[in-house]
Order: structure tokens, then C-alpha cells, then sequence
């Protein structure tokens, strides 16, 4: 009886070293997928916020059409006013 308690024992310090040991590994493991997720967080906000920055650099593109003509026309006025200022004075 005493060779069952004492192999029980054993077998019951065996038991909590193996578990704090899986404790432990998937402490490091949780530690570094943490880790890992932070920095993907990190580079998505610098992206999303480059994204935005883009896209408030660009959301008026469509007007440079209209501004290209708005300048042919205001040339075109330019020269007109030059033609009867009386030549071709710089």
C-alpha cells in the first residue's frame, strides 16, 4: 500500500510539474501572438491613416479638367487684351 500511495505521490508532482510547464509554454506563445498582433495593429493604423491622407489629396481631381479649361480660357482672354493693348510686349 505505501509503494501505491508513494507512486500516487509521485505521480500527483509529476502531474502539476507537467502542467506548469504547458502553463508556462503557452504563456510565451500568447506572449508573442500578442506581440505579433500589436505590430500588425502599429502598420495598419500608419496605413489607414496614409490611406485617408490620399484620399483627402485626391477626392477633388475630378475639378482639374474644369481648371485646365478655366486656364485655356483665361490665356485666350490674356491675349485678346494684349492684341488690343497694341502688340507683343511681354
Amino acid at each position: 500500500m505505501t509503494v501505491l500511495a508513494a507512486s500516487t505521490h509521485t505521480l500527483w508532482w509529476i502531474t502539476l510539474a507537467v502542467g506548469l510547464v504547458v502553463a508556462v509554454v503557452v504563456w510565451i506563445l500568447l506572449e508573442r501572438l500578442r506581440r505579433a498582433v500589436a505590430e500588425v495593429d502599429a502598420g495598419v493604423d500608419v496605413l489607414w491613416t496614409m490611406g485617408k491622407r490620399v484620399a483627402q489629396n485626391t477626392s477633388t481631381t475630378y475639378l482639374l479638367n474644369t481648371t485646365k479649361e478655366r486656364g485655356v480660357e483665361l490665356l485666350g482672354e490674356l491675349e485678346e487684351h494684349r492684341a488690343a493693348a497694341g502688340g507683343n510686349r511681354p
